[in-house]
């Protein structure tokens, strides 16, 4: 499963690890990605989206109607 927030698009960053005598590694930066279910009442049913912490603090924002309705307009499949 890809790293990728459904609401924000936040995904992997990459960069390096540094050591203590600095040398430098590649690594990947993952966002915090989280499974949540939520109750949308105008599509009368449950959804699951894939999101990170900023997604979910969007959507207690936005309210998951505003959300849900830009992400059918964009022409994600839920």
């Amino acid at each position: 499963m890809a790293a990728n927030c459904q609401v924000t698009g936040a995904g992997p960053g990459f960069g390096h690890s540094i050591s203590h005598s600095h040398r430098r590694t590649k690594r990947r930066f993952d966002p915090n990605i989280q499974k949540k279910t939520y109750w949308v009442p105008s599509l009368r049913r449950n959804v699951t989206l894939t999101l990170s912490a900023k997604g979910i603090k969007t959507i207690d924002v936005r309210g998951i109607d505003a959300v849900v309705a830009d992400l059918i307009s964009k022409g994600v499949k839920l």
